[in-house]
């Protein structure tokens, strides 16, 4: 995890052995600038530039720091005991105004880039959301850091429901903690929405991979579990805290809305308990298979346009998060430090108790593939998916990948059909192939209809076996060039038709080359059709994926953006499975944003 070379009197003093983190960029430029200013700056204070005895209110730097609101109160105490005590940056006393932010929308936003951001630091509670804001590579910049606390995600029950699963003695993992809960009698399971939650995407994350433990099917049973879970979602880790049974009541606990267990932070238990009283009190379980943590990375955001001043005030208040006073405070509000260390009185009141494994070193941090599989699978598990998958069948499919041996039609459709797995029986995925004069004057032929993966086909099988069939039979077409817009037009035509509400519509267009069909219709043509096509009341979205070095993503960007969709490229076609998971989670996200 790459960390500054910070000047002595900035450094953070020393914490004990941190658990292993993920790993993380610099703040590269903002760590040169200190060091490369620090005898300029010696300079100016003696030709009284700077003056150290100036006022707060004359020589004060302001910052704004965007913060989850989860730890918001906390980083906002210390700011201001900062201010009052007059802690100083090169003479300037730091005034940082923190401002409560959900972290999926400034995650959103900066990768959407835009407008310039209102504050130069984020805090979010998790650093899987550094990789969604760095998206494609084309919204804002940021730069991470340490974390400066974390807050271990659990298993939370009220008091009636823990004690018929025997807690604190009986401990599991995490996919029986919640088969448990799930198979007890009179215990509803709540979480957040993982779209937009880090708790709720890394404790479906840690089920996924204890389920995968057991062996078996355990694809099918992350979905089972995620279907239940979507039953009883909420939008963010507070409303779900607010379905809670609020006492042992038989009105309450018999309350079909509210549920006995939910899926939360260590640091969010914390607080609700220290609110509640008696049997509206939670216990928390900690499965043994480890507990992934909040880590709640000090970040800078669009640091090349931040002064000297606010980079240096920045690195300051970064550095005092660290310090042991700021660590008492985030204690007093149940965080933990950094590196994942317990603290009995923070277990204690966030509802942990001896033998649960709270002191246990932290799971091992997913990888942003994992994430981003996790999430396309959500999105799908949830949302049925109905998909018109598109394959550029042209004569430039059957170019070598270099370094596989293989062509890319070979490598696409082994990725299609690996993708074809993350699916269930009740989506709906069809093909079509394209070139040039393919079929008759057509550039396109459907070869698979749109159905149910699960329904029956001829000879005993299933629309599921005959697509991967279908999947693997795909061969470049011998001299075919490009027929990209009559080909788009003609399935998306097709795919709003055939619009059913309650699923996520989709079109999924792979193509490694532009449009080379001279007879066809033109490019703005076919942007003026799809503008009068498009229906924000049956949204289908392309999804476009530009497959090696000849396709042009950003014209296949821009005819998806027409639609409310987006465009994608690969430099392997082996990355395309992972891609249309990605591409399905950020459209149906952009779709129900666009609903609220």
């Amino acid at each position: 995890m790459g960390r500054h070379s910070l000047p002595d009197a900035y450094a953070p003093e020393e914490r004990g052995d941190a658990s292993p983190r993920r790993r993380r960029r610099t703040i590269a430029i903002a760590t040169l600038l200190v060091l490369a200013v620090a005898t300029g700056t010696g300079v100016a204070v003696k030709g009284g530039l700077l003056s150290f005895s100036e006022s707060c209110e004359d020589s004060a730097v302001h910052l704004s720091l965007a913060a989850s609101p989860d730890i918001a109160p906390a980083v906002r105490a210390i700011a201001e005991e900062a201010l009052a005590n007059e802690v100083r940056s090169d003479g300037h006393c730091l005034d940082v105004d923190v401002v409560a932010r959900d972290s999926y929308k400034v995650a959103d936003a900066l990768a959407g880039g835009g407008e310039a951001p209102d504050f130069q630091v984020w805090l979010p509670d998790s650093d899987l959301w550094l990789d969604r804001a760095e998206g494609l590579g084309t919204g804002i910049p940021i730069s991470p850091s340490d974390s400066v606390a974390s807050s271990p995600v659990g298993l939370a029950m009220v008091p009636s429901a823990s004690q018929r699963l025997g807690w604190p003695k009986k401990t599991y993992s995490w996919a029986g903690v919640v088969t448990a809960a799930l198979t007890s009698d009179k215990v509803r399971l709540g979480a957040a929405d993982p779209a937009r939650s880090a708790t709720g995407l890394l404790a479906l994350t840690s089920i996924a991979a204890s389920s995968g433990q057991q062996g078996g099917d355990s694809d099918t049973r992350v979905a089972e579990t995620a279907k239940v879970l979507a039953e009883r979602m909420s939008d963010s880790d507070a409303q779900v805290l607010e379905t809670l049974a609020r006492s042992g009541s038989g009105a309450e606990e018999g309350n079909p809305k509210r549920n006995q267990a939910v899926l939360i932070s260590e640091q969010a238990a914390f607080t609700h308990n220290a609110e509640a009283a008696g049997s509206g009190r939670l216990n928390l379980f900690y499965p043994k298979d480890g507990t992934p943590l909040l880590d709640y990375p000090y970040t800078l955001v669009d640091e090349e346009k931040l002064t000297l001043a606010q980079s240096r005030a920045a690195l300051r208040f970064m550095t005092l998060l660290n310090d042991t006073d700021s660590r008492a405070v985030f204690a007093r509000y149940g965080f933990r430090p950094a590196g994942g260390e317990a603290e009995n009185a923070v277990v204690t009141a966030a509802g942990g108790k001896s033998p649960q494994p709270y002191a246990a070193s932290a799971a091992e941090a997913p990888s942003a593939k994992d994430l981003q599989e996790m999430l396309g699978m959500w999105t799908i598990t949830v949302q049925s998916a109905r998909l018109t998958t598109v394959v550029d069948a042209s004569g430039s499919m059957s170019t070598p990948v270099p370094g596989r041996g293989q062509s890319r039609m070979d490598v696409t459709k082994e990725s299609l059909i690996q993708a074809l797995t993350q699916f269930t029986a009740d989506d709906e995925i069809g093909l079509w192939e394209f070139a040039t004069t393919l079929d008759g004057k057509k550039d396109y032929r459907k070869l698979m209809p749109t159905r149910r993966l699960g329904d029956p086909a001829q000879g005993g099988s299933t629309h599921r076996e005959k697509l991967a069939a279908a999947f693997a039979g795909l061969q470049p077409v011998p001299g075919g060039a490009t027929g990209l817009y009559d080909t788009t037009l003609a399935s998306y035509k097709e795919a709003q038709s055939s619009y059913l509400k309650g699923k996520f519509n989709a079109l999924v267009i792979l193509t490694d080359g532009s449009d080379h069909d001279e007879d066809g219709i033109s490019r703005s043509a076919l942007v003026a059709e799809l503008k009068e096509l498009a229906d924000p009341e049956r949204p289908v979205p392309i999804i476009a994926i530009a497959v090696g070095p000849d396709a042009d993503r950003e014209e296949v960007a821009e005819i998806a953006r027409i639609t409310g969709g987006d465009g994608y490229e690969v430099s392997d076609p082996a990355e395309i499975q992972a891609v249309i998971l990605q591409a399905i989670m950020t459209a149906g996200q952009n779709g129900r944003a666009a609903q609220e």
